[in-house]
């Protein structure tokens, strides 16, 4: 099975290069960070490791905002990623794990920044002392509220710190000081999972300069990168962590979440995949209390109602997502259904049948689908201190209303758009007759309007240029990425792309004025590509 395989660690740039395609590309940009490198820190670094971001389209790569309600997904690794050269370090004078951290791209500044210990007990920071008699983790100071480059890097920093070094023993050593240096052709904010790919570039990085790679397989590095994204404040379900370091080149993954993280390969069909970028930026940590984490926290208190009028049984502390509703009203086996089996779609089926029950009688008059707070406590059967304590004390969340009926008719909809374009493209091995491109880009159109209409996690702008691209010869078009802004993902025929990305120019107000350099930037076909791992630099 592909999570249990361990991170690929290379010690020949020919046979990396040769597994990543593009080897000329490649090869430059590698070779200028390793050059780099060692201009800023006079040494050669010890490791560069690699982390893709990820696209995701309506069956050949879908599954918009479901993951954290525990559904399959459809992602796959971009062949733009992001690349951390790193090297130990003289320690003299330092104090344990300090990081010289900087970035290729100007608008980057460096930053430098040391772990500190703290206490369970007094809540007290201390550095670099160790007290056996109190509990004690690691800690990096990140303000969630204004997010520096830096900060996904000290997201990845976290789990490492905390997982293999405890503080209250010397047991386990001490982590390296460490010199870093970013370079990255992922967009940041762009819905091409660049804060994602950085999480897990950095936690890479910090994995391998403390030599602590051994035994690590790719699902435990996407569970330590999906726990460390939400020390930025994202509360991330896990699709594009295991996109970035599960992937396999010309293939998509249907990775799945419950009963436990697994992930397939499918073939894609061989038309040709179009990212553009609406060129509005979508900060997801930034604004997640009123956007990602909203929709998380409606999601789940949308299980829970949903779970009540199923007759569906759920724990009074239980913060139950959709997929476990669906199982359980299914009779699931606690194993789970096999991957191949039909049960998952027919039960969905019959629990998208009962979606109505969440809308409020009074939308009828009034035409608000969504419920006060104070109504969703009442539906969910909980006292008001017990849902604050279950739903809502760790996480930050703003609205007036809670849209429960909207969000379960997009998770549960999305869900079996998933199923439906994996079995399109098993049936189809990679083969695109015409007939097959226009079904998977009709799921992606159908997945497009139900971000924008169900979910509420497109803009007018990402609403405006699908519709472009599909007027200029898509299949398929369909938002990206936890949207709000971000790049837009097509499906086109191979022989017509460059023609399409031309139609973009003069249709889409943004690219009208660009030239090929930056017009570039912004519009690209890509393929999938392989996923994370680790070049191990030879002295």
């Amino acid at each position: 099975m592909a999570t249990q395989l361990r991170i690929p660690i290379y010690t020949s740039l020919t046979q990396l290069f040769s597994d990543l395609g593009s080897i000329a590309e490649n090869r430059t940009r590698w070779s200028q960070l390793f050059d780099e490198f060692e201009l800023r820190f006079g040494r050669k670094p010890s490791h560069i490791v690699r982390a893709p971001g990820r696209v995701k389209y309506d069956c050949i790569l879908i599954g918009e905002h479901i993951d954290y309600a525990l559904f399959g997904v459809f992602p796959a690794a971009v062949e733009r990623d992001i690349l951390i050269a790193c090297a130990p370090r003289d320690s003299h004078g330092l104090s344990h794990g300090a990081v010289d951290a900087q970035n290729l791209h100007h608008k980057y500044l460096p930053r430098s920044f040391s772990p500190i210990c703290k206490s369970f007990v007094s809540g007290k920071l201390s550095q670099d002392t160790v007290d056996v008699g109190h509990p004690r983790e690691w800690h990096l100071e990140i303000d969630k509220s204004e997010l520096h480059w830096e900060s996904y890097v000290k997201a990845g920093y976290y789990g490492v710190l905390n997982g293999f070094f405890s503080p209250a023993t010397t047991a386990d050593g001490y982590p390296v000081p460490v010199n870093l240096l970013v370079t990255g052709t992922v967009p940041a904010g762009s819905g091409l999972s660049s804060s994602a790919a950085m999480v897990v570039a950095s936690t890479l990085a910090f994995l391998a300069v403390n030599n602590k790679l051994e035994g690590v397989t790719k699902r435990a590095l996407v569970e330590m990168a999906v726990e460390n994204e939400k020390r930025v404040g994202v509360n991330s379900g896990g699709m594009d962590q295991a996109a970035s370091v599960i992937s396999a080149p010309s293939s998509a993954l249907y990775v799945t979440f419950y009963p436990h993280l697994a992930a397939s390969p499918a073939v894609l069909p061989r038309g040709k995949l179009v990212l553009a970028n609406s060129c509005v930026t979508s900060e997801k940590a930034v604004h997640a209390r009123t956007r990602y984490n909203l929709r998380v926290v409606e999601t789940l208190a949308a299980a829970r109602v949903l779970a009540r009028h199923l007759d569906v049984n759920v724990g009074p502390r239980e913060r139950i997502t959709l997929r476990e509703v669906v199982g359980r009203f299914g009779g699931e086996p606690a194993g789970g259904w096999p991957e191949d089996s039909s049960q998952l779609r027919t039960v969905l089926e019959r629990t998208i049948d009962h979606i109505w029950k969440l809308r409020p009688a009074s939308a009828e008059s009034d035409g608000q689908e969504g419920i006060t707070l104070e109504t969703m406590i009442e539906w969910s059967g909980l006292s008001e201190e017990d849902f604050r304590d279950v739903y809502l004390s760790w996480v930050d969340v703003e609205a007036t209303y809670f849209q429960l009926y909207r969000r379960a008719k997009h998770v549960l909809t999305e869900a079996m758009r998933v199923l439906q374009f994996r079995d399109i493209c098993l049936a189809n091995r990679g083969s695109a007759p015409d007939t097959v491109l226009k079904e998977l880009g009709e799921l992606m159109n159908a997945s497009q309007t139900s971000c924008s209409v169900d979910c509420n996690c497109s803009c007018p702008e990402l609403d405006q240029l699908t519709q472009i691209c599909r007027d200029a010869g898509a299949y398929g078009s369909r938002l990206t990425g936890a949207g709000w802004g971000g790049f837009t993902i097509s499906l086109v025929a191979e022989d017509t792309v460059t023609q399409f990305i031309e139609e973009l120019r003069g249709k889409y107000e943004p690219f009208k004025e660009l030239d090929d350099e930056a017009l570039a930037e912004v519009v690209f076909a890509t393929k999938p590509s392989s996923g994370a791992c680790v070049y191990v630099v030879n002295e």
